[in-house]
């Protein structure tokens, strides 16, 4: 199975890393905006062809294409990979709003093509102990999740030199680059919310540092913390009437405890996973395409959807993190 990448950054080459666990799976070539950096990614890893353009790429013999382009370019490659007949892995987030989120499953669906987006977070062994762990806490009552990690990007912002990561243009901000993650591991959990609300801390250019995202339930909230210009050292936790479940981080979760109420006890459920957990999501996107599991492609598209109305809820009744277009 051969396959395409779009983006050079370093979530693009643990992509690559994570598919040489599959004997079944080849890098056939890249793309980059500029030769320089094409030619010099391909022969970084073994690709045999190299792009500038996205049309002559698509228009070779590869199965599918990993997207990794700025958040505000999704849509339109994820949408021309479609037009080429090509299977899609995205990078989170997919798209920035439901109707971009409809107009790709109609597409995908009319082309009998598989869009896939990628949560590395959701498709790990703990991440499945952690779903078995929530029938022991009892009815749910409070949710706590953070995502707060210093962007390696910040300290440049400061001095000027502004990342695409920072930029409204590209779709940049804490809610969309790490807030995604705890808001698509909410979803996972517990479906959709019945309200979202976005606290932002805007920086000077209108973009959201850090923030705070509430998501209403009928028996709990979950407040979730993201931030790009903060470290955290704190943990996650569902809370419930009988126990508590504590989770060391978003992605990976290498730290996984359950608190039973009435015994006391604080039991360590986690299990030893690969360090590279793309790897996990790697193979159920292959497996989906090689069985040609319709159902679960589209219920792992019904997720995606409504973590885009949920982060556009929020964005827009917050009112100034709008991108362009919107």
């Amino acid at each position: 199975m051969k396959f395409s990448t779009i983006g050079t950054s370093w979530i693009t080459e643990a992509f690559i890393n994570a598919t040489t666990h599959f004997k079944e799976v080849e890098l056939a070539s890249v793309y980059s905006r500029t030769e320089e950096m094409a030619r010099s990614f391909a022969t970084k890893h073994g690709a045999k062809e190299w792009f500038t353009n996205i049309e002559e790429m698509l228009q070779t013999e590869i199965d599918f294409v990993y997207i990794a382009s700025p958040n505000s370019m999704h849509y339109e490659h994820i949408l021309t990979c479609i037009d080429h007949h090509k299977h899609v892995f995205c990078e989170k987030p997919l798209v920035l709003n439901e109707q971009q989120w409809q107009v790709i499953h109609e597409r995908a669906k009319q082309s009998d093509i598989y869009v896939f987006e990628g949560y590395r977070h959701l498709f790990s062994p703990n991440y499945k102990l952690l779903k078995k762990s929530l029938l022991e806490v009892g009815q749910v009552r409070s949710v706590m999740f953070q995502y707060i990690q210093y962007s390696s990007k910040y300290d440049a912002f400061k001095n000027g030199n502004i990342a695409n990561v920072f930029m409204k243009e590209f779709a940049g901000g804490a809610l969309m680059d790490l807030g995604v993650y705890p808001l698509s591991m909410a979803i996972d959990l517990f479906g959709e919310p019945n309200d979202t609300t976005y606290f932002p801390v805007l920086l000077e250019n209108g973009i959201d540092g850090s923030g705070t995202l509430v998501l209403t339930y009928d028996a709990f909230n979950v407040t979730i913390l993201c931030s790009k210009i903060a470290q955290a050292n704190m943990p996650s936790e569902i809370q419930g009437e009988d126990g508590t479940i504590t989770v060391d981080h978003i992605a990976p979760i290498r730290q996984l405890a359950v608190y039973n109420r009435k015994t006391k006890e604080n039991v360590n459920v986690a299990e030893e996973q690969l360090d590279l957990d793309m790897v996990y999501e790697v193979e159920v996107f292959l497996e989906m395409m090689n069985e040609g599991n319709i159902a679960d492609h589209e219920r792992w598209l019904e997720r995606s959807r409504q973590v885009a109305k949920s982060l556009e809820i929020a964005r827009k009744k917050q009112g100034s993190l709008l991108f362009p277009g919107e």
